[in-house]
């Protein structure tokens, strides 16, 4: 079955353009070196060097270190911290999973999920839903765990019984992909740890509606938005959506064996190779802002896509990205670009845009 539906999305994509005429696009140059294993640690320590700051247990927001990164975001660094840990298995790294979490628990009220200062938008609370249930899957640490299911359930508040789907903020008007997705990963992970098959349910509800209302069954496209009834969708284009909307239907096929979240998957990564990417390198998102770190969730998620979905062939695209970001690293501080087609700029640079590569070489095989 694999087999069928790669190859029939190889032909369905067969003669998409993966670029416009003229981009100035890198292509592969075998006469430049390709990182190593050794690389993706010294990438990810260089990466604590400029943004880790070790009192506070939290990132900065940028090189000049005035201030933390995002709530959500920190999340999100956590999620690499645990694949650097998972690739290397050094012990300094599993230390940094509970600095981390003792870092989010004194600067975010204790994750009191009810501080509606802290936390004002229900993706925010997810993503270290997300994270708070893997922490708990790599080190068995119970307190991980409760506060995942208590953050579920308080997120959970934003189902709309009525309309169905997710709402992205307290005032509950639109639905976003960023909730919706997040929610059937965040469910399927609770399921995988504690078998309450509500967890499961939920998963399947939400992905169901996300696929009625957000996806676009035709070509992969994921909508990053539509109003409380489900309509008029904003299609603006980004990799964490992309990203999500794959994890979710791997996710679900792992545990339902229905063939029909993977084909959603590997159609939402085709969309996402041959449309979204110019040259066959991602888009350089976050023009100094938080989405600098959209392409640090999708490499998570395409990653369980090509791994436990077993869609090898999407290895060599990924590669060549992580390989274009490494060449492209400031030498200096040896810091990666969101834009990986470019040099990294010598100056001031956000924790957001250079967390992506980072992801990448902790997650991605080299190049043999």
């Amino acid at each position: 079955m694999k087999l069928l539906l790669s190859l029939f999305f190889s032909a369905l994509f067969a003669t998409t353009n993966c670029g416009k005429e003229g981009d100035p696009s890198p292509g592969p140059s075998p006469a430049l070196p390709g990182f190593k294993a050794a690389d993706a640690t010294a990438v990810f320590n260089s990466f604590n060097t400029v943004f880790y700051d070790p009192g506070r247990k939290l990132y900065y927001s940028t090189t000049d270190r005035n201030s933390l990164a995002a709530i959500w975001t920190q999340a999100i660094y956590w999620d690499i911290v645990m694949h650097a840990y998972e690739r290397t298995g050094n012990a300094a790294y599993r230390k940094m999973i509970d600095d981390i979490y003792q870092g989010g628990y004194e600067e975010y009220d204790g994750y009191n999920w009810n501080n509606t200062v802290e936390w004002f938008i229900y993706d925010d609370m997810m993503w270290w839903v997300i994270a708070l249930a893997r922490a708990h899957q790599i080190t068995g640490n119970p307190v991980y765990l409760e506060k995942s299911k208590s953050g579920f359930e308080r997120v959970w508040n934003g189902y709309d019984s009525v309309y169905g789907g997710m709402f992205w903020q307290f005032i509950h008007t639109s639905k976003h992909a960023c909730i919706n997705y997040p929610t059937v990963i965040a469910a399927v992970r609770l399921y995988q740890i504690t078998k309450d098959t509500s967890y499961l349910s939920k998963a399947k509800n939400v992905y169901a509606w996300s696929g009625e209302h957000l996806f676009n069954k035709s070509n992969g496209r994921v909508a990053d938005h539509v109003n409380r009834e489900g309509q008029h969708r904003g299609y603006e284009d980004y990799t964490y959506n992309q990203g999500t909307c794959i994890g979710a239907g791997v996710m679900l096929f792992k545990e339902t064996g229905d063939s029909s979240y993977l084909a959603d998957a590997i159609l939402a990564a085709e969309y996402t190779k041959n449309v979204m990417s110019k040259g066959g390198l991602l888009p350089a998102e976050g023009d100094y802002n938080e989405q600098g770190v959209l392409k640090a969730i999708f490499a998570h998620y395409m990653f369980m896509l090509i791994n436990e979905g077993g869609q090898k062939q999407y290895l060599p695209w990924i590669q060549h990205n992580a390989t274009w970001a490494w060449r492209n690293r400031d030498k200096k501080r040896n810091i990666m670009y969101r834009n990986y087609g470019v040099p990294c700029p010598t100056g001031s640079i956000q924790s957001y845009e250079a967390s992506s590569g980072v992801a990448l070489l902790q997650l991605c095989p080299p190049v043999k």
